[in-house]
């Protein structure tokens, strides 16, 4: 297991090499002087060309990439002229509200899907299998914008259940801190769970067929027993691998919800460094967010030996 964790951890190297060398072109040929942006309409050509200078940005572009290399082998990602503050610094204090928002969204999502996934499977091929089906079409096509939208216009603008946005910290009371969550987390806990449940119903009714099964009902095992017994545990590896996907998508692709909702988290840190051109911010954050996809499906991997002993034998 160790040895196996040690050569997950070794095959990042590549993987965040490659991405360094994505992130920093992908932004150095994007149109617009950081310099210029961040003084502003005002600033002199004196005063631009010195910020240039200060940042980096007159010295040729391999020069600035081995800079920035150098920097990063030494845990180094760099400093925000912006934000006047090292840039894992900016990172980890966005990471709390990001990170809570993916758990609850997560919970939500996870609930949601396994519960429609084994109705639909008990009422396969009626109106109920259909219906949940409909959801599921439903939440995967609907942006997450919209969803949000409609969401607050019922939940907080009629209702007046829930704040229609900003955000509050652990330190202010979980119920506050949950309060403010709730409704970002609910919608991305549906569209996460439209793509659980698909995979939920799938992965059961292709498990339901199998001769183990066959016998189970022919001993007279209740379907309550076969289906949460013995059916879900096997089935559930290819929804875990899902449940692993889909989470490392809430931490790295909440920057919508979380710009829809006021909240200051990894998501819009990263879409406002875009804005300003904060060079440092942008490709310190997506390294980062790399690292924690990564780290992610690593721990789903590990999970798979709890859920399936089979999986540890085979690996012996």
């Amino acid at each position: 297991m160790g040895g196996y964790i040690v050569r997950r951890l070794l095959s990042l190297i590549p993987v965040l090499f490659v991405v360094a060398i994505v992130v920093f072109s992908i932004i150095h040929v994007t149109p617009g002087d950081p310099a210029a942006i961040l003084l502003g309409e005002e600033a002199t050509k004196a005063d631009i060309d010195e910020l240039r200078s200060k940042m980096g940005l007159d010295r040729p572009i391999y020069e600035q990439f081995g800079i920035w290399m150098l920097g990063l082998l030494s845990g180094n990602l760099g400093e925000s002229i912006f934000l006047d503050k090292p840039v894992t610094e900016a990172f980890f204090e966005r990471l709390a509200p990001t990170l809570s928002l993916a758990i609850i969204a997560q919970v939500i999502g996870v609930f949601l899907a396994l519960f429609l996934g084994i109705t639909a499977v008990k009422r396969r091929g009626t109106i109920v299998d259909q219906s949940v089906m409909g959801f599921s079409m439903l939440g995967i096509s609907i942006p997450s914008f919209l969803l949000g939208s409609l969401l607050v216009m019922f939940f907080s603008v009629k209702l007046r259940w829930l704040p229609v946005a900003g955000y509050q910290p652990l330190s202010e009371g979980v119920w506050q801190h949950i309060k403010y969550l709730l409704l970002p987390g609910l919608v991305l806990g549906i569209i996460q769970a439209a793509l659980i449940t698909r995979m939920t119903r799938s992965s059961i009714l292709d498990v339901m067929s199998g001769n183990f099964i066959k016998t189970a009902k022919a001993k007279g095992v209740k379907e309550k027993t076969i289906v949460y017994t013995h059916a879900l545990r096997v089935a559930f590896i290819p929804i875990l691998t899902v449940i692993g996907e889909s989470f490392g998508g809430l931490v790295t692709g909440a920057a919508v919800i979380e710009t829809l909702f006021n909240i200051p988290g990894v998501g819009q840190l990263i879409v406002n460094s875009i804005s300003r051109r904060d060079y440092s911010v942008i490709q310190g954050s997506v390294l980062l967010v790399t690292v924690a996809y990564v780290f992610v499906n690593l721990i789903v991997d590990l999970l798979y030996g709890l859920v399936d002993p089979r999986v540890r034998l085979s690996k012996k």
